[in-house]
């Protein structure tokens, strides 16, 4: 019989008991951390370990102290059968507690020591001790089975340590590992403080829709769908921008979303086709605004996570890097660090042949580049490529070449360029602000020239969107806009290494079982 089997046959006697193993609920009096706090307020001089290790003491209390009655519950992640007696640790959502069992002190004790299996979810009732090498215990009176594993859980000291089952069955990866529920939890803190950071500066938060007639706001391939009802096709978003710019369009003058997108492209260690970002829009400001907008922000959640302005030491191009967002943030104009990192001058530059023959001048020869048809695409290509990974400390990169900015206004002292800027630190990509283009005649003609590359077969130019263009000619304020990846924050906050780390549930490509039973299904 093997271990799945055994527990279903658990499963079975626990009813033939009379005790149901999946309860209705249970009433608890406090959480884990809630019980510990108590009794450290009722007994400050009784010294008690926060990192139970099972069966550590015996039941000889440390002193007679002021009995605390508790009911708790959790999940049962570790277990020692001694005869009589039994001791195991129990595991909410933020901590956990040794539990203790015998047979003349617990009701039902020969269930317990039969029937419950660690990774059962179980209620205790019964009062807090000391052991005498200082644990904290429960000395169970009374206890519940309230959901019953049929699984395995993976072993306690070597955890689970498979990145594929890691981000395939996050559920395992959770359960089993009490720092990696911490780990997430501060995703939510990222998220409230965002919200909170430009609530106290007058934004408004509002909600834009996921389904969209048109894609746009910025340079990706959509996932498509099909609306049964309307008989037409439909866009999950890419970016919530210009549905955002017709708010401002409107009459708010600050407003932010914190929006799931979607792009149809790859998967790395920085890209995932579903993620989360906050893209915020301020009338009468510019792209200057959205740089110390930009700033503030960084360093308000830096030290409201982590509590320091330096970020987690990380790898970056085989070095290790602390980013240390207390140190004035250096500004590169985007051909400027073209030219520092590679030594190439596109000030001049006009043609695209002559682009790809300063590529090729540095070993970039691709048939990428063979596709390009204007110069900034063959510049773009080259910073992605020798530029982007020398942008450790926080760097704003500045004014792009117009050609690669549809929805920017042009640079105010330089047509060639746009007022638009990304932030780099530790070698990513993290954020894209611009000056908004506010001009609809001039919105058209970026519109139309992103049509033109379409049909030259660029799958990520940006669609002519007529209403928007209506809408810019009732007149859009002056307006500064940014956008900020949540996920890719949450990398440089929390010290990950991927971005499916920072997700709960990132896309995985298909695995050789779920090949098989599509196989199945199909046939």
């Amino acid at each position: 019989m093997d271990e799945r089997e055994a527990h279903v046959e658990k499963v079975e006697k626990l009813r033939a008991t009379g005790v149901e193993p999946y309860a209705y609920g249970f009433e608890r009096s406090h959480t884990i951390a809630e019980a510990r706090r108590l009794w450290e307020s009722r007994h400050p001089s009784a010294s008690a370990s926060v990192s139970p290790s099972i069966g550590s003491g015996r039941t000889g209390e440390a002193g007679a102290t002021e009995p605390v009655h508790v009911r708790l519950a959790g999940r049962l992640t570790g277990v020692r059968r001694m005869g009589k007696a039994n001791f195991g640790v129990i595991e909410d959502q933020d901590a956990k507690i040794q539990v203790y069992t015998s047979m003349d002190k617990t009701k039902g004790f020969e269930a317990w020591r039969d029937l419950v299996d660690r990774g059962d979810i179980i209620g205790v009732e019964g009062d807090l001790f000391v052991t005498r090498t200082g644990e904290l215990t429960v000395q169970v009176a009374e206890f519940a089975v309230l959901a019953k594993t049929l699984q395995t859980m993976p072993e306690k000291y070597h955890g689970l340590r498979d990145q594929e089952i890691m981000r395939r069955q996050r559920y395992l990866h959770l359960l089993s590992d009490l720092d990696a529920r911490q780990w997430f939890k501060k995703r939510s803190q990222v998220v409230t403080l965002v919200r909170k950071f430009l609530d106290e500066r007058g934004f408004i938060e509002v909600q834009t829709p996921i389904l969209q007639p048109l894609y746009g706001g910025a340079a990706a391939r959509p996932f498509v769908t099909h609306h049964n009802e309307l008989k037409r096709d439909m866009y999950l978003r890419i970016a919530p921008e210009l549905y955002l710019k017709r708010l401002v369009v409107g009459g708010f003058e600050r407003v932010y979303e914190i929006a799931a997108c979607f792009r149809n492209e790859g998967i790395d260690s920085s890209h995932n086709p579903e993620f989360t970002m906050v893209e915020v829009y301020q009338a009468f400001a510019d792209y200057n605004d959205m740089m110390r907008l930009t700033e503030d922000l960084w360093r308000y959640l830096a030290q409201q996570v982590n509590g320091s302005l330096v970020l987690p030491k990380r790898q970056v191009d085989g070095k290790e890097v602390a980013v240390d967002l207390g140190k004035p943030w250096q500004r590169l104009t985007y051909l400027g660090a073209i030219k520092q990192y590679t030594g190439l001058d596109f000030s001049r530059v006009e043609k695209v042949e002559q682009a790809r023959e300063m590529a090729a001048e540095i070993g970039l020869r691709s048939g990428e580049l063979a596709k390009m048809t204007q110069w900034e695409q063959v510049a773009g290509y080259i910073f992605d490529e020798r530029v982007e990974e020398h942008l450790v400390e926080p760097t704003f990169i500045i004014d792009y070449p117009a050609a690669l900015c549809p929805l920017t206004k042009r640079h105010r002292s330089d047509p060639r360029l746009a007022e638009r800027f990304e932030l780099y630190m530790a070698g990513m990509e993290q954020g894209n602000a611009y000056t908004e283009l506010t001009d609809p005649a001039y919105q058209r003609r970026q519109f139309e020239a992103q049509r033109q590359q379409a049909a030259g077969g660029d799958a990520e130019a940006h669609p002519m969107d007529e209403d928007y263009i209506n809408a810019l000619e009732y007149g859009l304020p002056p307006t500064g806009g940014l956008g900020i990846g949540i996920d890719r924050m949450l990398i440089l906050l929390t010290g990950a290494t991927s971005i499916r780390d920072v997700i709960l549930f990132p896309m995985q490509r298909q695995s050789q079982e779920e090949k098989t039973e599509g196989e199945g299904t199909s046939s």
